[in-house]
């Protein structure tokens, strides 16, 4: 097998992403589309300076640029729009099941209604399950840089819409910022019935890992990889199964690593740790799912290891048993 072949084949491999911001699939094109349509101006001239922009120099730098775009996003048609833009794309990618982060705080403090972010993103997800068959959900990411009451209001602003969430995750600038500091909020949305993930362990060190899996009771850490700093927290989450979604691309942008070769994803997988492989914020970080696998190529992933990391996004997911069934049978019936 060439790596020619196994790169042509990826795209084909039917694979779950569960690490997405629907706010970070803005292109400038459609940035600048919807600036347009709703009267809004960008702090940028065109779309090349918009998207020279997007060299930016760390996660502060990112998270800047990030928030600076979100105003475009004003009314259900707008999150309609952005939704379906990633799905179609994502699709051609191999995503069959996709779980997306929002950032509902940002919105509301904008102005928006939760109904007119969740109306679109539902309405979005209906339309690419009829389309293509595609799955998916939506996890309400609390901003854990704003102030913890606004998380509370989030909760609040989409208590009777609980049906079209499948979980909470928190996201944003983690340094000072522990997962410790969520824990009522955690409680709260665990009580509604939703799932628990969280990012830690990105720029954070190992014990806010730590602190999301106890103290938060996490089912997923997204990011996690300086959980290898720390051979106990492996061993932790290796006997507990809980799963990473690690974003290659995406950590060799905002400098989480130094190198492709200094990425920890290899030391994780074969330590035993469950590990799936997302994009993250694609529009920012130049690649979508199908860059993320890709570029494992260069860290001599092999075909049946890839067809593990896509079984393990299947497993990983928050989708009932007859889908992951369906959709693992899929993995299956894969080859290069």
């Amino acid at each position: 097998m060439t790596t020619g072949s196994l790169l042509a084949a990826l795209p084909r491999l039917p694979k779950a992403e569960l690490h997405l911001h629907v706010e970070g699939t803005l292109e400038p094109e459609l940035a600048f589309a919807l600036a347009e349509r709703n009267g809004v101006a960008l702090p940028y001239p065109d779309v090349a300076a918009l998207r020279a922009a997007y060299d930016f120099a760390d996660l502060q730098s990112f998270l800047d640029l990030y928030y600076a775009c979100m105003p475009v996003l004003r009314t259900t048609e707008d999150f309609h729009d952005l939704t379906a833009a990633y799905l179609e794309r994502s699709h051609r990618d191999g995503v069959v099941h996709a779980e997306l982060f929002v950032d509902l705080q940002v919105h509301l403090a904008n102005g928006i209604g939760a109904d007119d972010v969740l109306d679109g993103m539902t309405r979005a997800l209906a339309g690419a399950r009829a389309a293509r068959g595609t799955t998916g959900g939506i996890i309400l990411s609390i901003v854990r840089d704003s102030p913890v009451a606004t998380a509370h209001a989030a909760l609040d602003a989409v208590a009777h819409r609980i049906h079209d969430l499948v979980g909470i995750g928190l996201d944003s600038a983690e340094v000072g910022y522990p997962p410790s500091l969520f824990v009522e909020v955690f409680d709260r949305a665990a009580a509604l019935g939703l799932h628990r993930v969280a990012h830690a362990g990105e720029e954070g060190p190992p014990a806010y890992v730590v602190e999301a899996v106890e103290l938060l009771g996490v089912e997923r850490v997204d990011h996690g990889i300086r959980a290898v700093e720390d051979d106990a927290l492996v061993a932790l989450l290796v006997e507990r199964g809980i799963p990473l979604t690690v974003c290659p691309l995406s950590n060799l942008r905002l400098r989480a690593v130094p190198d492709l070769a200094a990425h920890p994803i290899r030391a994780l997988v074969d330590a035993g740790v469950a590990v799936t492989v997302n994009s993250d914020d694609p529009a920012y970080f130049g690649g979508y799912a199908g860059a993320n696998y890709a570029v494992l190529v260069e860290l001599g992933f092999t075909a049946p290891e890839f067809a593990r990391l896509a079984a393990t996004s299947v497993r990983a997911s928050f989708t009932d048993d007859a889908r992951k069934a369906e959709l693992l049978a899929q993995i299956d019936a894969w080859s290069v």
